[in-house]
């Protein structure tokens, strides 16, 4: 009786071949997690081979960053914390796989240890520029000349182009200055007259300015109207997922218009970055964004 009473309740249901509901639960999540891998989110158990927990989707495999011992996902290329490229046996600026020993792709012929920029001096470890965009290989060269053929890319230059000449000009500052303005247009009008009359011409059609004067008020709907057609085009040429870190980013750097501020919004964390340079994963797609056009988000993941 006496050893009954002293017996721990899990020793009674052990003797009796019991086994109470709690411990029996407790069991059965170790058999499991011995058979496959536990979501730490959910607790969900997925196949042994499984990545991303079947129920809500978290990464189940993790890496770390040689360099600085992050956590990167199994796929990831690039360290967000460090800034350092990580895949040695992948070449960052083709794509093609890379021998650890090799100095030199053998593919592209790019240099394990990266290319300084002959603009601006930046060490970089991919085909264009971090820092001012330059094509620094022959593929970069390459895909800038095919992507010059595109309808899209095109417009986008253009209207690229418009938007820079419309930030380079002064609005008027007040009702005088105006009035200043269009008398110089007048005489400007009878001069470029008389000048024609002379030589011969005695309707002579004189064009005016491609940029004119306006209101700070006008120039300002200008200048958002180009926004907004940028940003149209920019939406239309978003790269989809693909197999290759090293094309989207290639790809995409080449699609960046000069003279407007912009940030990569990645497909991986919905993100802004400088560039997709700084995405551990771009392979998941993205595409360019105008920064500060109607939003709030700065750039806060790879400084």
């Amino acid at each position: 009786m006496m050893n009954e009473i002293t017996q721990r309740p899990s020793e009674q249901v052990r003797e009796k071949g019991l086994m109470a509901p709690e411990i029996q639960g407790e069991q059965q999540v170790q058999m499991n997690s011995a058979n496959g891998v536990m979501c730490p989110k959910c607790g969900t158990v997925n196949e042994p081979e499984a990545r991303y927990c079947a129920s809500c989707g978290t990464l189940l495999q993790v890496g770390k960053c040689p360099n600085c011992g992050h956590q990167l996902d199994p796929d990831a290329d690039f360290c967000e914390s460090c800034h350092h490229y990580v895949r040695p046996d992948v070449c960052s600026f083709c794509g093609a796989p890379f021998n650890e020993n090799d100095s030199f792709c053998p593919e592209c012929g790019s240099p394990r240890g990266g290319i300084v920029c002959p603009t601006c001096h930046t060490l970089n470890d991919f085909a264009f520029c971090k820092q001012c965009g330059q094509p620094l290989t022959q593929d970069a060269r390459q895909i800038m000349t095919q992507l010059r053929q595109q309808p899209n890319y095109r417009e986008l230059v253009l209207v690229a182009r418009e938007y820079n000449e419309l930030q380079m000009q002064l609005p008027y500052s007040n009702e005088a200055d105006m009035k200043h303005d269009q008398a110089s247009m007048e005489l400007r009008e009878r001069v470029l007259k008389l000048l024609a009359q002379d030589e011969g011409v005695e309707t002579p059609v004189i064009t005016k300015p491609k940029l004119q004067r306006v209101s700070k008020k006008e120039l300002d709907a200008k200048k958002e109207e180009k926004l907004r057609e940028i940003s149209r085009l920019l939406d239309q040429m978003a790269i989809p997922p693909t197999f290759s870190p090293a094309k989207v980013r290639n790809f995409a750097m080449a699609q960046k218009p000069a003279g407007v501020k912009l940030a990569w919004k990645c497909n991986y964390k919905n993100a802004l970055h400088s560039s997709p340079c700084g995405c551990a994963k771009p392979q998941l797609g993205g595409k360019w964004v105008i920064l500060g056009h109607q939003s709030n988000q700065e750039i806060n993941d790879d400084k």
